[in-house]
């Protein structure tokens, strides 16, 4: 069976191909599908799955596969691949250039291995169960900012935020009287990666799906950080509440959350 580092190496050359697919396509003019009213997807996200899961699969063809834009026949394995191709696909489609790769791996439902790539700046960030985060190959750490007042923080909002009341809308004003400010940048696995590598103190937001936060939650908890639901209870993928931070603020930030009624709703 291979280790840790040989699955990572694996992903790491699928996020490169796909990262490379998406720079030589980017600001081109694309087909744009909705999966609903502000959901978008282009053959980018299409193309960029299909090569990191064919990479996958060229190594690893009995692993599992979750992610965000096909569907895979599970066998029930060990290991299961949970994947975004694109995340910031709206950045993506309006030539933002925010947007990156995210393979994360799970082992018996333990996340061990995480790639996050960002091509347009060419960084990659990595981590291994018990192996620590890293930035290009550089060892990196969640920030040593307190208290929330002096914290910068990252967020975004749900795709139905004009029709669901659960929306993040309070949560964002009441964090944003509180803390130093808030950036909503569009693609919640770099905002993890970010505070993985002390660049954000924390992140929160809701109705994520596991293609978004595989990769980056393990990052945050190898880079030092914590990760728990809204209520600050422990944590999995597949829970759509999340709240990452440096550790530092993680109880400020969980108190601010329990004040808001419903998560987010106005």
């Amino acid at each position: 069976m291979p280790d840790l580092q040989q699955y990572l190496d694996m992903a790491v050359e699928a996020a490169r191909i796909a990262g490379a697919y998406q720079r030589y396509r980017f600001t081109s003019v694309l087909d744009i599908d909705l999966k609903g009213d502000k959901d978008l997807v282009t053959e980018v996200d299409r193309e960029s799955e299909r090569l990191i899961v064919e990479h996958l699969w060229s190594k690893f063809p009995g692993h599992d596969i979750v992610a965000e834009e096909g569907q895979y026949p599970q066998s029930g394995s060990a290991f299961r691949w949970i994947i975004d191709p694109v995340d910031g696909t709206t950045n993506y489609a309006h030539g933002f250039p925010w947007f990156c790769s995210s393979i994360g791996l799970m082992r018996d439902q333990e996340l061990v291995a995480a790639v996050i790539y960002n091509p347009v700046q060419d960084e990659l960030f990595t981590a291994t169960r018990g192996g620590g985060a890293f930035l290009n190959g550089r060892r990196i750490s969640v920030s040593g900012r307190a208290p929330l007042k002096n914290s910068l923080l990252g967020t975004g909002f749900p795709y139905d935020c004009a029709s669901d009341p659960a929306n993040n809308f309070d949560n964002f004003i009441t964090f944003q009287k509180a803390a130093r400010g808030i950036r909503r940048a569009g693609a919640a696995a770099l905002d993890l990666a970010y505070v993985a590598a002390g660049r954000l103190d924390g992140f929160w937001e809701l109705k994520l799906k596991a293609w978004d936060v595989a990769a980056g939650v393990l990052l945050v908890r190898e880079a030092g950080g914590t990760v728990t639901t809204f209520d600050g209870s422990a944590y999995d993928v597949f829970n759509d509440r999340i709240v990452a931070s440096n550790g530092l603020i993680h109880g400020e930030m969980i108190a601010t959350l329990s004040g808001v009624a419903d998560g987010g709703a106005i």
